[in-house]
């Protein structure tokens, strides 16, 4: 299979890899069978994207984050969910409720390799398109009218690699788009936007974070109206699967990313 990925868009391949390698372990903690496909496609060494803390990251922040949104769709069946920055996620399949509708958006170059991946689903649109311009809007916008329903916003990996001026942009967008909206972001700290060429995995990469932050007040501070809810480290569920993950998070679990709640 041919694929082709920017330097952010390359970052995706860490989920891919960890999520693949995850599912074929005995008594896997997630499950993505298409990732799995992906990776047995491209052919590619996992090694360089699949280390201890980001893989311990990446899946309790998938189990966290599928949790997040199933609660979420308790109270919102007819819910409008748009997972900003997609990459190669598989999240709709193990969340799907029946009722929602799903929008994948990112940039052209991974939503032509999604296209080659991904079947066609009922419910399901991919938008080629950045999260930083208003274009993929209107579609969302449309559903959400049709359906009468809450949105919610989707944001994994995805906010360490803009600075505070491009997030503000896209919270100005959101915010003056949709009268009402969540958002579950991924927060990253300030020392690892200092001390990124030290990450296992990201460092394999081209990609360069950005910003961070100490508090997910700080992200919503940049845009009157934008509320801070709630955040929760990933090391509430890390540290019930190893003795290493729980060490980690004593000694260093202020400095790793968490899940931040917004609304409007």
């Amino acid at each position: 299979m041919n694929i082709t990925l920017g330097d952010v868009q390359t970052t995706a391949l860490i989920p891919l890899s960890i999520k693949a390698n995850e599912t074929r372990r005995p008594n896997a903690r997630i499950h993505d069978e298409i990732a799995v496909q992906i990776i047995e496609s491209l052919g590619i060494d996992t090694t360089p994207y699949d280390k201890f803390l980001s893989r311990e990251g990446v899946i309790a922040r998938t189990i966290m984050l599928d949790r997040m949104v199933k609660d979420f769709e308790a109270e919102n069946p007819n819910a409008v969910v748009v997972n900003l920055g997609a990459g190669f996620d598989n999240r709709f399949s193990r969340v799907d409720n029946g009722t929602i509708s799903w929008f994948d958006l990112d940039l052209s170059d991974t939503i032509a390799a999604r296209k080659k991946v991904f079947p066609e689903r009922e419910r399901v649109s991919m938008i080629a398109g950045s999260v930083l311009e208003d274009a993929w809007i209107p579609a969302v916008k449309s559903e959400a009218e049709k359906k009468n329903t809450s949105v919610l916003f989707l944001a994994e990996g995805l906010f360490m690699y803009f600075s505070f001026d491009e997030i503000k942009i896209l919270l100005s967008n959101m915010k003056k788009s949709f009268a009402h909206g969540t958002l579950f972001a991924e927060m990253n700290c300030p020392l690892m936007v200092k001390k990124q060429k030290y990450h296992d995995t990201v460092r394999n990469t081209n990609a360069v974070f950005k910003s961070g932050t100490n508090s997910g007040r700080e992200i919503a501070a940049l845009v009157d109206g934008i509320n801070f809810v709630e955040e929760h480290s990933f090391n509430e569920e890390m540290k019930k699967y190893s003795v290493r993950a729980k060490i980690f998070a004593a000694l260093f679990g202020k400095f790793n990313d968490r899940w931040a709640v917004f609304n409007w």
